[in-house]
């Protein structure tokens, strides 16, 4: 899953060593690096950590995580933002709720309806940005908000619960791997994880989409002025990330075996800081899905591993914050020395 390193200039840089040197690869060896010392750290530190148990834990973690940074670096790649991946998540859960649990509708309907629903509020979210040309950060803005009451609504503000829909609690929590190879019992979550991060690495090297994706993010006006419907790309990749968005709604509904309500509301910049800790730009332009796994392994090992150490949350909050910061003086610092 890796992709073709441009230069400041946008051309291919050439050969094994070109691709070593480049500032994307040094980010991402960077990233590699910090996960395997994290790793090191906490198995030092704790007895615990490495236990099949805790490290099942942490896939799961960086399953959700990892689907909506993939989600989150589509839209950064074009050089915008979206606010909305957590509450969007939550609301495609609700949705589910409501298809499975309220109308008592079968599996793969429920899955369509949340799919359906994330792609159709990022194409909301596309439009406002390219047709109303309202700033990323307004419009997701106001779509978090939108998300979260219209959560609340229609849940009535309960939790959902898939109890009395058969299988549902074993699309992340099952282990299709585990059942062939019982000493690898991978669950099915970090499965779909993989085959996401597959296919929008897909999409970014071998599609159109991917292309104008890159395009948008490093010079937009030029790509306009070259006869393409930017808007329409723009929205489609809007779009795309809230079908993704959606998987990740289905995998945190399953995990919980409900749709929570008033769940969502941080994990964006959980998605955004491993998306910039993985070395995609917030400048637009550069990025790998690759890049954005080892960012949200990151962030998982280090929430699990102060957990393990029993740090208090509030000091686990003040990390996070702290890593966002470091992720993004870092991206300035990248895209300052290029």
């Amino acid at each position: 899953m890796t992709t073709t390193v441009h230069n400041s200039k946008g051309t291919a840089t050439p050969g094994l060593l070109g691709r070593l040197l480049s500032s994307g690869t040094h980010q991402r060896l960077l990233a590699f690096t910090s996960l395997i010392i994290l790793l090191v750290v906490f198995s030092v530190a704790s007895p615990h950590f490495m236990q099949t148990s805790n490290i099942i834990a942490i896939l799961q973690a960086t399953s959700v995580n990892g689907v909506l940074a993939v989600a989150a670096t589509l839209v950064i790649i074009t050089g915008g933002i979206d606010l909305s991946v957590g509450t969007l998540m939550t609301f495609t859960a609700v949705i589910a709720g409501v298809v499975l649990t309220f109308a008592g509708m079968p599996l793969p309907l429920g899955i369509v309806a949340a799919i359906a629903a994330g792609v159709f509020c990022g194409f909301c979210s596309g439009s406002f940005i390219a047709k109303m040309k309202i700033p990323p950060f307004i419009a997701t803005l106001g779509m978090m908000l939108i998300l979260k009451g219209l959560s609340l609504v229609i849940s009535g503000t309960r939790p959902i619960y898939f109890n009395n829909t058969p299988g549902f609690d074993q699309i992340s929590r099952g282990s299709l791997i585990g059942d062939l190879l019982p000493a690898l019992p991978i669950p099915n979550g970090v499965l779909i994880l993989f085959l996401v991060a597959l296919a929008a690495s897909y999409v970014l090297r071998r599609t159109v989409l991917g292309r104008y994706t890159f395009a948008l993010g490093s010079n937009e006006e030029a790509v306009r002025l070259s006869g393409v419907n930017t808007d329409r790309w723009k929205i489609a990749v809007y779009a795309l990330a809230g079908g993704i968005c959606g998987i990740a709604g289905i995998l945190i509904a399953s995990r919980l075996n409900s749709a929570q309500p008033a769940l969502g509301m941080g994990y964006e910049l959980e998605a955004i800081a491993a998306v910039v800790i993985g070395g995609t730009s917030l400048s637009g332009g550069k990025g790998t899905i690759l890049g954005t796994l080892i960012g949200a392994l990151i962030m998982a090992v280090l929430t699990n591993g102060l957990r393990v150490l029993s740090v208090a949350q509030e000091w686990q909050t003040v990390v996070t914050g702290a890593i966002i910061i470091l992720a993004v003086y870092a991206d300035m610092a990248r895209r300052k020395k290029s």
